[in-house]
């Protein structure tokens, strides 16, 4: 079988890949070789910024299938027939690890899906979590600080962390998940994944409804100790990619069912607490699941880079049928991780394999860095609007119903929320082995951390649950009354 012939990225041939070319048998390299130059040009060019947040991640390539109708409640194409099929990519990732960092350390994680449709791409962007640690975006980028390497000494700071979050009481909730058992999953598969965020259905006759996105695993969770994740990373740091990856090669296919939360638009002005809160769980028995299909993954990636570090993820990629909400996180989120991929991959970083829709894009954006597609009209004449020239145009049958949600803009508080009964009630649930491990969990967290900071952390343990507070107490070895 005759071999591809080796070329510049001009294409032309190359005839030596071995030695640079040089005056003489002992001189010095001449600046006519450019075909060292190239191979050296580019690999100081073959590194992309990595995420700010959520840098070390892992993904792989599927399908949804739809198994329930929902059409009631959203006229979404996607979800329009049952036994539909829509191919899909997921990325999981750590939050506050860079690309280098061990997989199996206590950390939330990223659960990031796109679902490339007929009407475009939609993207759920969440977490293994339901929650999160703030209620508003714009403490965002101060509790990312904490997670990441304090400026002087360039080590994780245990007591920022601390800090940060016994100031916040809102974070509690998540807290709490974060240091019980499933604060350290053995793989992607083995761990549920939300939307987190509250976001809106709308269906053909324009009636909205508030929405909770669930994906329940169905490999069953599985979880490591602290104990067992220090072992675990001194064989290997890359665990969780070990799991994913060698499941779909197998031809286990990792699987998740997908399930919905569904509230009637003026529920939201009758519920006991914020549905818009991220810190907030919808309780079940209110808002009961609603199944609606399967989600597996079936190819890994030809090329991780390609498709996983290229893929970008953006809660503003949503489709007609889908909508947002007023949650403060979200909203800050639809501006913020479409710039990060602006700034990140380039101007046009929709249009890269990962990204791109199977739908048809017309658009009038022009020109900018690597503009490396045609004029998206296919006239040359239109690129503007409105124009003479047949160019593209507005369609007002899909416009978005009003949400009826409404109120005087302000930097509103949130001095009426009850930031304590949900993580109280999330500790009751756990058994007493779980809840001392959760203990220890915490315990070991703040080793090193001030007295003044976990005091002030333990108050808010007892505000959710006294036990909460005196086990905590008892695994810090502090004597409880």
């Amino acid at each position: 079988m005759s071999k591809k012939k080796l070329t510049t990225t001009g294409g032309a041939p190359i005839a030596s890949n071995q030695h640079s070319k040089t005056a003489g048998q002992r001189g010095p390299v001449l600046l006519e070789d450019y075909q060292l130059i190239e191979k050296l040009a580019h690999q100081n060019r073959e590194r992309i910024p990595e995420r700010v947040v959520h840098a070390k991640g892992w993904g792989a390539q599927g399908t949804l299938t739809i198994t329930h109708d929902i059409t009631k409640y959203t006229s979404a194409k996607i979800f329009d027939t049952i036994g539909k099929q829509t191919p899909m990519l997921a990325r999981f990732s750590t939050v506050a690890g860079e690309q280098g960092a061990a997989d199996a350390e206590r950390d939330v994680r990223g659960f990031a899906l796109k679902f490339y449709t007929e009407e475009g791409n939609w993207d759920l962007v969440g977490n293994n979590t339901p929650v999160f640690f703030i209620r508003d975006g714009y403490k965002f980028p101060d509790f990312i600080r904490t997670q990441k390497r304090h400026p002087k000494t360039n080590l994780r700071s245990p007591e920022a962390m601390w800090d940060f979050w016994s100031l916040v009481p809102e974070s509690l909730h998540q807290v709490t998940i974060l240091m019980s058992d499933r604060g350290i999953p053995v793989g992607p598969q083995y761990m549920n994944g939300y939307g987190s965020h509250t976001f809106s259905f709308y269906n053909k006759e324009g009636e909205r409804y508030w929405v909770k996105f669930h994906f329940k695993t169905q490999q069953g969770h599985k979880h490591y100790t602290n104990e067992e994740s220090v072992k675990v990373i001194g064989k290997s740091r890359e665990t969780f990619q070990e799991e994913l990856y060698g499941s779909i090669e197998k031809g286990d296919f990792p699987k998740w069912k997908m399930y919905v939360q569904i509230m009637p638009e003026m529920d939201a002005e009758k519920t006991s607490y914020n549905p818009f809160d991220l810190t907030k769980v919808w309780p079940h028995s209110d808002y009961p699941l609603i199944e609606v299909g399967e989600l597996e993954l079936n190819k890994n990636p030809d090329n991780y880079f390609q498709y996983i570090e290229n893929a970008a993820f953006s809660p503003s990629n949503v489709v007609p049928g889908i909508g947002f909400s007023p949650d403060k996180v979200l909203q800050s989120r639809i501006f913020s991780y479409a710039d990060a991929h602006r700034y990140r991959l380039g101007t046009h970083y929709e249009a890269l394999p990962a990204n791109k829709p199977v739908s048809e894009v017309n658009h009038y954006h022009k020109d900018g860095s690597m503009r490396f597609f045609d004029n998206n009209s296919g006239n040359p004449d239109a690129y503007y609007e409105p124009n003479s020239f047949n160019g593209p145009v507005e369609d007002e049958s899909f416009a978005e119903p009003p949400m009826r949600i409404s109120g005087d803009a302000t930097r509103y508080g949130n001095e009426t929320d009850d930031d304590f009964t949900q993580p109280g009630n999330l500790f009751r649930m756990f058994n007493d082995e779980q809840k001392q491990r959760l203990f220890n969990n915490i315990a070991e967290a703040m080793d090193g951390v001030s007295e003044e900071i976990i005091e002030r952390q333990l108050k808010l343990f007892d505000k959710a649950d006294p036990a909460y507070g005196a086990g905590v107490r008892k695994a810090l070895g502090m004597v409880v009354a």
